[in-house]
């Protein structure tokens, strides 16, 4: 039987108190703070890095030279994109819903080592400055993965800033994650074991021991980049005994397991979302729980998939079947997503939509990713757009439609305030569209024969191209509905109180925005935080309404929202 939140002896428990602004702005150890701290710079590089992804678009609607002067300029403008999007939004992003939720997940009052929180945040700000001042003595051009000699030989001095951009980068997701492993394993409450954890507490912890294992290869290469370029060594000249293909295998190990460090945390957001919103507990709880960890360890096994075309054919083979074997972990929480749906009473809240949104996209991307795993066919696509439209299948449609859904499931929580369901529903739609109708039609160029990074194409690809440099417009001006809802829900929105999703994870627990320490005494977990369709359930989400006041108040429809079994 379940233990219930008791009702408050005496007076309701006081309001939450809203920081004043200032308070963002500067040196805080409140991992909430932190956590919107990440969250405003991570958003502020998005729009960075898509109005550079505009430009792309806007050069590609015509086969000729019509934005940039010559392709050296096109090469800065995709290696800008690609890095800002990579290392300074969707990494620093799951850093901001990992620093504000893992904690209240727990019942803890904070992270184990509040200070180091800080400095890993305090980090990125001035990592993001020296990338972009980096445009004004020489922009990097040699792309997001930066092979030599290009990087090494003939970028500008921006490539520099870029190298020390990038260990400042990684630095700081080394101490959030340390950060995080330790908060799990420490600071869970009495009677809340490793399975009892929410789904995107164990996505969180898989994302960083991936990160504490692949960051410092990364490091590795960068500092050899960064002596081949200031201290003439010669790790990646073959004119100086060196290699090119060192850093290709250094980076890829690094690089490809960050695509599950950019991806992980999205899957346990899809876990919170989907049971939540379809009042259905999880199916599978334990198999996506390890099968997070399943993805962390494989995915050090098939970097070099990146290297087909590189490598000799005897070594092909072992890694096209360890690409294709990855793809069973994370087929068990596809599978585990869609028998959590079946049969629930689904609401099609912005946040499902989002969630619904990321499955179908996802799949995609993993299917194409099947297709790049066999060697045929990779060597046949290879460095067309065909990469392309399975990179944003996966990191687009992956992890920023999870993002999306992440923000409309806790933007209550964070602000107290509710965003606007229609609104969001815009914002889904535009969103969807322009997303698929920008990325799909390059599987068709790649197929064609279009190569990537380039900037004058063969007439006959242009028809395409401005099919998906019309959607890329339109994906962009769905951004400026979200951040059009932010701002008017903080102005005006509806109040959430503490529970308006009537939820049953920890962060539930408490006030919308939470008070400085998180809870007003020990919090109590609910044995299962998924199970939804009890007697229990519901007489603990009501408990907490009872002593922290109503939440938003909801339409019939879904105030009285059955679960798949029984009602809550």
């Amino acid at each position: 039987m379940a233990t219930i939140i008791a009702p408050p002896i005496g007076a309701q428990a006081q309001a939450p108190r809203r920081l004043h602004i200032s308070e963002y702005l500067r040196w805080s150890v409140d991992h909430k703070v932190i956590g919107v701290q990440y969250a405003v710079t991570s958003l502020f590089f998005f729009i960075v890095g898509g109005i550079l992804a505009m430009l792309i678009r806007a050069e590609l609607l015509t086969p000729q030279l019509d934005l940039v002067q010559n392709g050296q300029q096109y090469n800065t403008l995709f290696t800008m994109h690609g890095t800002v999007m990579i290392f300074l939004f969707i990494i620093p992003m799951w850093g901001a819903f990992g620093n504000y939720f893992v904690p209240l997940m727990l019942g803890a009052k904070d992270m184990a080592f509040p200070w180091l929180n800080a400095l890993a945040f305090w980090m990125i700000p001035p990592a993001g400055i020296l990338l972009l001042l980096g445009w004004l003595i020489g922009a990097p051009e040699a792309g997001w993965t930066s092979y030599p000699p290009l990087s090494s030989l003939f970028s500008g001095d921006g490539q520099t800033m870029w190298i020390m951009s990038l260990h400042l980068l990684g630095i700081s997701s080394i101490l959030g994650a340390i950060n995080f492993i330790v908060t799990i394993k420490n600071m869970r409450p009495i009677g809340m074991g490793y399975f009892q954890m929410p789904l995107f507490v164990w996505a969180v912890l898989a994302q960083a021991i991936t990160i504490v294992m692949a960051t410092p290869f990364l490091a590795g290469a960068l500092t050899l980049l960064l002596l081949d370029r200031i201290a003439g060594t010669a790790f990646f000249n073959p004119a100086g005994g060196g290699d090119v293909l060192l850093w290709q295998n250094i980076f890829w190990f690094y690089s490809h397991p960050a695509v599950y460090i950019m991806i992980l945390p999205g899957f346990g957001v899809l876990s919170e979302v989907l049971s939540v919103h379809s009042r259905k507990p999880i199916f599978g709880y334990r198999a996506i729980a390890l099968s997070s960890l399943a993805i962390a360890l494989v995915g050090f096994t098939v970097w070099a998939h990146h290297m087909f075309v590189s490598l000799t054919p005897e070594l092909r083979i072992p890694f096209m079947i360890t690409s294709m074997i990855i793809a069973v972990p994370t087929g068990i929480k596809v599978f585990s997503w869609l028998g959590t749906l079946w049969g629930g009473k689904l609401h099609f809240t912005p946040a499902m939509l989002f969630a619904l949104g990321f499955l179908s996209m996802f799949v995609i991307g993993g299917i194409s990713g099947v297709m790049l795993a066999a060697v045929p066919f990779d060597v046949q696509v290879h460095d067309t757009y065909f990469v392309v439209s399975h990179l944003h299948f996966v990191l687009f449609g992956g992890s920023v439609f999870a993002v999306y859904a992440g923000i409309y499931h806790w933007f209550p929580k964070v602000t107290g305030r509710m965003l606007n369901d229609r609104l969001g529903q815009v914002h889904f739609v535009l969103t969807y569209l322009g997303f698929f109708f920008t990325f799909f039609p390059q599987h068709l160029l790649g197929m064609l024969g279009m190569p990537r990074r380039v900037s004058v194409y063969a007439p006959e690809f242009q028809g395409l191209n401005v099919v998906v440099s019309v959607a890329a417009f339109l994906l962009g001006i769905s951004v400026l509905v979200l951040f059009y809802n932010i701002l008017r829900s903080l102005r005006e929105g509806r109040a959430a109180g503490p529970n308006p999703w009537r939820a049953l994870t920890m962060e539930w627990t408490t006030t919308s925005p939470p008070p400085p320490h998180n809870f007003h005494g020990d919090p109590v977990p609910f044995d299962d935080p998924y199970g939804y369709g009890t007697e229990a359930s519901a007489a603990y989400i009501d408990a907490i309404e009872r002593r922290f006041g109503p939440s938003a108040p909801l339409s019939t429809e879904r105030r009285n929202m059955p679960a798949a079994q029984g009602g809550d």
